[in-house]
């Protein structure tokens, strides 16, 4: 098995004095150690960057830069990172400790793995019929009905952004879907069952706090996504409708449920 990969961890970072740290130990704390964090403070006015700078931890890096986004800031991490891998981990994020342990088994039990992802919060992942039970390749047709998984879950190999290219930094919501999307269409994407992250202190998916709030936002940047697959001619004039009524149909699935929690 190749114990040498090395792992870039791109952590992006806006006012999160209450939840870095807690970010932070569980990257560094890992059983698979070979990694460097880039902590991509984003214009924040808090103590964030007080508090990475007090790690004594030479893996660890702050990279400082005026608000510009969460895009932005995972695309700087990305430009300053060295790994043969990228991971993604936001800053009110944990991961569970075995977690790119068990995700470098993956690639190395694969001969084609450019991204690997797993589920959060004790979720499963479901597409109509078809259940990701298993580590298996990501069908883009599901990653169309579905957008998984979720950003803190997700490992990319490092030659795939000169490929497909990196986030939209002018899209504000369901920016990672838009790249998601591209690295599926031409890349080998896999999904392992195992659910390794807790986000957001395990809130629900939408409509809690966060970008996620904003359930009409998130709506129109999934439809956003889906036209642009459309002008690539990744998907034809029929699924492009389908997709998009299947999306606004969610929307109002996720405003009822939002009320019903109230």
């Amino acid at each position: 098995m190749e114990n040498n990969i090395l792992i870039s961890v791109i952590v992006p970072a806006y006012n999160a004095e209450a939840s870095i740290k807690s970010t932070i130990d569980s990257i560094i704390n890992q059983t698979y150690k070979k990694i460097e964090v880039l902590v991509v403070d984003d214009g924040s006015k808090d103590s964030t960057s007080e508090i990475v700078e007090s790690y004594k931890d030479d893996r660890i890096k702050l990279i400082k830069k005026e608000n510009g986004g969460v895009s932005s800031a995972r695309n700087l991490g990305i430009k300053k990172s060295k790994g043969d891998y990228v991971a993604f981990c936001d800053s009110d994020d944990v991961w569970s400790l075995d977690k790119l342990e068990k995700q470098v088994a993956v690639i190395n039990s694969f001969n084609d793995v450019d991204f690997v992802g797993c589920n959060r919060n004790g979720e499963k992942t479901r597409v109509l019929f078809n259940s990701y039970n298993t580590t298996k390749k990501i069908k883009f047709s599901d990653l169309l009905l579905r957008t998984f998984p979720q950003t803190s879950t997700a490992i990319i190999k490092r030659t795939v952004f000169n490929d497909v290219g990196m986030y939209d930094e002018n899209q504000k919501y369901a920016e990672d879907g838009n790249l998601w999307f591209r690295i599926c269409k031409k890349k080998n994407c896999y999904m392992m069952p195992d659910s390794l992250v807790v986000t957001g202190g395990g809130k629900p998916s939408f409509g809690f706090s966060g970008l996620s709030a904003n359930l009409k936002g998130m709506s129109d940047g999934v439809i956003k996504n889906i036209k642009e697959m459309y002008h690539l001619h990744y998907i034809n004039l029929f699924t492009l409708l389908f997709l998009i009524c299947f999306e606004k149909l969610k929307y109002l699935r996720r405003i009822f449920i939002c009320k019903l929690r109230k």
